[in-house]
């Protein structure tokens, strides 16, 4: 038998998931009980009272009545009469266990006496009626007690005997049954898991705040209905604004309830304040709850396990109600048992009563009917099932009682787990969509964001760029805080890894913002908020992943100069590329495209007349198709860089008004083609640094208005006499070459300003060199240099000169005589620097105070 404990513990679970028990599986556990106690007290009343008690049937000869005739006769008659009267007495007495009295059989016996003997005294009378009280049946108390063990287990059926402990078991396997999906290994843990998220959504202080602020928006919506838009600000949103932004614009459009600041900023007030440690448990919330949906509604495992125990149950149910219907007459008082056992007792066929009869009759028909009650539940169970989808839950009351108009319905078995929570509260379902939603998501991230980035605190974290501007730059945010856009000052705005950007109307107080940066950050945009973009707003960066992330509102500022775009162009995607609505850009200036193109997209040529800058990184994809740039008429700085040209493109040469060419980092091996840059009159800046030029060929006089000329990193083994006769040249760069010598004829460019030649293997520095009296640069570090001339006290401009990685032993006093020359534009080792004078140490020390490490 079971313990009441150990029978308790298998109703333990109710308390834990007493939510995902609807009424009637409450009722059937009730049941269930019930049916236990029956079958326990059925058990405990077999275990002290269940028996049979026999006795033997006589044999036909004593049974048999003799024809009265003779005295004796009558006698016999008498006596057997009595007899009679005495088994019957004995047998009443035996089978209902009362005193043995014979009181019923007194008159009779009395008056068969009076009959026959009506003379007789009454003592007479007393000892006859003693002698009356039965015929003996010569057994003994122990043949007694055998006879009624035999019999229990011959003549008693089966269901008498076992009926409680059939009971017990079915009872427990409905119990287990009941709850099977409790406890089953692969739906428990969901179970659990949803059990646990459900119950801490509901208390979530996040929950009451969010559904207070639906009621205060819903009411103020009512209110603005009544009233009117028309005393709105000028830069506030309203839904009216423009009219309905067209699909290519991605405006923040109003459906249904949202958290955003497309709506007219109204003064709400704020039923909860939630503290940081509630909004991280919220935000908890909503991973959790995105992770279990992932996970519970890719299969249906708990519905068909929670409708296969249902079936199980009505199949017991009708299994118990045949195998009961058929044994329930069976159980009865009067039993004959033949135990063949003559030999021993001396008779063949006993009468046998079952003094628990009247009991078990009275438990099975409650038993019965119990079973009837919990059946019929169950096919109400069952028609529940497959009465409606349960697959399937809609939030569809819940979004119109809430207006959280984006709660998607959920299917599988978290749609099941729903349907039953419904059963038992259905403000379960309402307090649980809050954290299936992503505006109340987006909500509760906002005033976190809000919380802890105040003004206070997005002041501290506004610096000075290298161009004097106030900039602000926000990294990995959960959105755009509020605080933001009461920076009236400032300048530039970086957003970087934000991908619930939104600006709002509020951006309209930064009438100082000119430039903003948007870093894998697809920012939407209110449409107030974009009129004024479109109006103020003068360089944007962009830089994404894929082009889909590109906002399409960037290619309707009308007034926008710069635009820097970086990220996946290729060739596949050009199809899909926005940038045909650059067209729109009237103003755009310069172009900046850092991706990795095969050819220059048509859509960027056809911005070409506005375009005076187009710069193209191509992160080493070869640029093929070029010939589009003869269209760029208006280009002053064209750059190519990384693009893999192994010329220079003759679609160049057709640029009139170019002024710097910039092609970096190519494969450049010959620039013969140089000579045909005798028709850009304009061009004054010429770069072909990290290349592989081996010479310089001499038609590069023909570049006579050239200032600036980069030959660095590449494979030059001496400068041609041709690179000195632009007159023009302020600054040579042959850096990182294999130059062994310097041509004397580099005294010709008088209006030098900056020369590098660091990097090569000069060992003799020509006189002619300082005779380049406007120099201010010199840079001739790792090199072979044994000495420097004293002549280089005629460079008084001299403000850099870098010495550091050559084979000097000294260096000359007439450095002090280089007027701007100071210790931190000397690069030289610092053994050198201590051996000069120490006047000259002085002179060069004058108007510094940064310390001199390594010589830099």
């Amino acid at each position: 038998m079971f313990t009441l404990a150990e029978v308790a513990s298998l109703n333990d679970i109710q308390p834990t998931y007493r939510i995902l028990k609807p009424w009637w599986d409450v009722f059937m556990d009730y049941l269930a009980v019930v049916m236990l106690m029956v079958a326990i007290f059925a058990g405990t009343m077999q275990l002290t009272k269940d028996q049979v008690v026999c006795l033997p049937v006589l044999p036909s000869t004593v049974n048999s009545k003799a024809q009265p005739g003779t005295s004796g006769k009558a006698d016999f008659t008498t006596v057997e009469t009595t007899t009679r009267h005495g088994e019957e007495a004995s047998m009443r007495t035996v089978s209902f266990g009362s005193a043995p009295t014979v009181t019923p059989d007194i008159p009779l016996s009395r008056a068969t006496s009076s009959q026959y003997q009506p003379t007789e005294s009454g003592q007479e009378q007393k000892k006859e009626q003693k002698d009356s009280s039965g015929r003996k049946t010569n057994l003994d108390f122990q043949q007694y007690v055998f006879i009624n063990q035999m019999c229990y287990h011959l003549a008693l059926p089966w269901y008498s005997k076992y009926f409680p402990y059939l009971v017990l078991i079915h009872t427990i396997i409905l119990i287990v049954s009941s709850n099977f999906w409790f406890k089953y290994p692969k739906t428990c843990s969901k179970i659990e898991h949803f059990v646990s998220i459900l119950g801490k959504c509901f208390e979530s202080p996040w929950t009451t705040k969010a559904l207070s602020e639906t009621a205060c928006e819903d009411s103020e919506e009512n209110k603005q209905r009544l009233t009117g838009a028309q005393s709105l600000p000028k830069y506030v949103s309203t839904s009216s604004d423009e009219g309905s932004p067209s699909a290519s614009t991605p405006m923040i459009t109003k459906s249904g309830f949202k958290f955003s600041a497309d709506k007219p900023m109204i003064e709400v007030p704020s039923v909860t304040i939630l503290d940081k440690k509630d909004g991280e448990q919220a935000k908890a919330l909503f991973e959790k709850v995105r992770k279990f949906r992932a996970h519970v509604e890719d299969s249906d495992l708990i519905y068909k396990l929670y409708v296969g125990q249902t079936v199980i149950k009505t199949v017991k149910f009708i299994f118990i109600l045949c195998y009961t219907a058929n044994f329930v007459n069976t159980i009865s008082f009067e039993h004959t048992c033949h135990p063949k056992v003559e030999h021993l007792i001396g008779y063949t066929e006993f009468e046998c009563t079952h003094n628990m009869a009247y009991m078990l009759k009275k438990l099975l028909i409650s038993y019965i009917s119990l079973i009837c009650v919990y059946g019929f539940i169950c096919l109400y169970t069952l028609f529940w099932l497959f009465r409606i989808p349960l697959k399937e839950y809609s939030f569809e009351k819940v979004r119109e009682e809430s207006s959280f108009s984006d709660i998607p319905d959920v299917k599988n078995d978290f749609a099941f787990l729903l349907h039953m929570v419904d059963q038992y509260d259905q403000l379960y379902s309402k307090r649980f969509g809050v954290f299936l939603s992503e505006v109340s998501e987006n909500k509760l991230r906002e005033i976190s964001l809000n919380h802890e980035w105040t003004f206070e605190k997005l002041r501290q974290h506004v610096s000075r760029n290298a161009q004097d501007k106030q900039e602000l730059h926000l990294f990995m945010l959960s959105g755009v805080p509020d605080a933001v856009f009461d920076l009236t000052d400032l300048d530039v705005l970086k957003l970087e890894l934000i991908p619930e950007a939104k600006i709002p109307a509020k951006i309209s107080q930064m009438t100082n913002l000119q430039e903003l940066h948007l870093c894998h950050c697809p920012a939407k945009v209110e449409q107030t908020a974009f009129s004024f973009l479109r109006d103020h707003l003068r360089c944007l960066h962009v830089k994404f992943t894929d082009v889909a992330e590109i906002p399409a509102w960037v290619y309707l500022l009308k007034n926008l100069r710069e635009l820097y775009l970086i990220g996946n162009l290729n060739s596949e995607n050009n199809k899909m590329i926005g940038l045909e609505s650059l067209r729109e850009l009237r103003h755009l200036k310069i172009l900046h495209v850092k991706s990795n193109l095969t050819k220059i997209p048509p859509n960027i040529t056809d911005v070409a007349p506005h375009l005076t800058k187009l710069v193209i990184h191509n992160d080493g994809t070869k640029l093929v198709v070029l010939n589009s740039l003869k269209k760029m008429i208006n280009v002053a700085e064209l750059e190519l860089q990384n693009c893999e040209l192994e010329r220079i493109p003759h679609a160049i040469f057709s640029l009139s008004n170019l002024q710097e060419l910039d092609l970096k980092t190519n494969s450049i091996r010959t620039i013969e083609e140089i000579i045909s840059f005798q028709h850009l009159k304009r061009l004054t800046c010429l770069k072909l640094w990290h290349n592989k030029i081996v010479n310089i060929p001499s038609s590069i006089t023909h570049i006579k208005n050239l200032e600036s000329l980069y030959l660095s990193n590449n494979k030059l083994e001496s400068l041609p006499a041709a690179v000195f006769s632009l007159q023009k040249l302020r600054c040579l760069d042959v850096s990182y070459n294999s130059i062994a010598l310097i041509p004397v004829e580099i005294g010709l460019l008088q209006n030098l300003q900056h020369f590098h030649i660091t990097g090569n293997k000069v060992d003799i520095l020509p006189k002619q060199l300082f005779k380049c009296v406007k120099l201010r640069t010199l840079s001739l570090g790792q090199n072979c240099i044994t000495s420097i001339p004293d002549k280089v006290s005629q460079l008084l401009h001299l403000t850099h000169l870098e010495l550091k990685g050559n084979c000097l032993d000294r260096l000359p006093a007439t450095l002090g005589q280089c007027q701007l020359l100071r210790k931190s534009g000397l690069v030289v080792e610092d053994h050198l620097f201590d051996a000069l004078p120490s006047e000259v140490k002085e002179v060069l020390n004058q108007d510094t105070s940064v310390p001199f490490a390594n010589g830099i």
